[in-house]
């Protein structure tokens, strides 16, 4: 049990958590389960199997209206006017200098007049609302609705999660079959007399769902999900820990880590998520201008000599001398070795490009390496 501040917002499954006595932690002013038993044992669990995440601290916006489009066209740094019903489209939020304010997931719903879901970080939900209000186009007709506290988020991710998915929601032999969606697709499937999304995306590097239902429907659903046998096995909860070590194996930007307000999608990395002709969004301009000038720096995946892990804000050195700093580093369970994300100077980027990382005083070698660092066998 934790000794958390009663001023914690509490996910639909808090109660779960504490059942399975997870060690919980302030996540963005939630009480989350960052691990249960053991970040190396759900790390691997996840790739082997199936691991289960609490993620219902993300936010979800629900944009409806004749304007639900045109209100996110102008905010967001991807198209979404011609998105087709039942798919997602990952996406920037980007202030008018072109930093990133956050990432999201863009849902167009299958109704053309049931609008848009946009999921975006828990530590920018507030944020991005308010920011959606602010750019509001005069006239705007579309309605955004704030859903994140009265619905659950479960990711169910691992080689046989899809199966494990079919399975809890009893859809065997149905055209609404989770294991028949595209990657980056999203249905709906009547379960337990409510509505329930499903959609094909995650963010470890395994195939699997995101499953998005009513609160009071999250509890059953879970236990469901923990008890139901897949080849022989159930699935293990899983923390925020083995998120974490998961998504960096993937070499998926984190925001607070990777992106920030201080670097534009171009030096991130993430030049795919940017549609900038015939398009006006806070930050278009400037990012139409950086895309022609040399990046200051670039994101990078670092290998490390050794068993010690760098963290957030070690400096990246060359012959001596900070020419970076790391993002995100953690022991990779996977590779069996310490890995890195960070931003250097395009010099320092290339790939076998030899370097170092200062981790508390000690000098680690390091070598720029390709991302990401795992990729799942399809």
């Amino acid at each position: 049990m934790s000794n958390e501040s009663t001023t914690l917002l509490h996910t639909p499954l808090h109660a779960a958590h504490e059942k399975l006595k997870a060690r919980l932690v302030d996540f963005a002013g939630w009480s989350m389960p960052v691990q249960y038993a053991s970040i190396l044992a759900e790390h691997r669990a996840t790739r082997e199997h199936v691991g289960l995440f609490d993620v219902s601290h993300m936010g979800r916006f629900q944009i409806r209206g004749r304007d639900a489009g045109r209100l996110l066209e102008g905010i967001l740094t991807r198209r979404v006017d011609d998105l087709p019903a039942g798919r997602i489209r990952y996406s920037l939020v980007t202030q008018d200098d072109g930093g990133v304010l956050d990432d999201v997931l863009a849902y167009r719903h299958s109704a053309p007049d049931d609008g848009y879901l946009l999921i975006v970080n828990a530590s920018n939900r507030a944020r991005i609302l308010a920011w959606i209000d602010e750019h509001r186009p005069a006239g705007c007709e579309a309605v955004c609705t704030d859903t994140t506290c009265d619905t659950a988020m479960i990711a169910v991710q691992g080689p046989h999660a899809m199966q494990l998915a079919s399975r809890v929601l009893d859809t065997d032999g149905l055209a609404s079959d989770p294991r028949k969606l595209r990657y980056y697709a999203h249905a709906t499937v009547r379960w337990r007399a409510t509505n329930v999304l499903v959609s094909r995306t995650g963010y470890t590097g395994e195939d699997g769902v995101e499953v998005i239902l009513p609160s009071e429907f999250a509890a059953e659903f879970w236990d469901l999900l923990t008890v139901t046998e897949i080849q022989g096995q159930t699935a293990t909860p899983a923390g925020l820990g083995a998120r974490d070590t998961l998504r960096l194996e993937a070499a998926m930007p984190l925001y607070g880590h990777e992106l920030e307000t201080w670097c534009d999608p171009w030096q991130a990395g993430l030049a795919f998520a940017v549609d900038l002709d015939g398009r006006h969004f806070p930050g278009s301009d400037a990012l139409t201008r950086n895309r022609s000038m040399p990046p200051t720096r670039q994101r990078v995946g670092l290998l490390l000599s050794g068993r010690r892990a760098a963290r957030l804000h070690c400096p990246i050195l060359a012959g001596g001398e900070p020419v970076g700093e790391i993002t995100s580093g953690t022991y990779s369970p996977t590779l069996e070795q310490p890995i890195a994300m960070g931003y250097v100077p395009p010099d320092w980027a290339a790939l076998d490009t030899e370097l170092e990382i200062d981790v508390r005083g000690s000098i680690i070698p390091a070598r720029v390496v390709r991302l990401p660092f795992y990729r799942r066998k399809k």
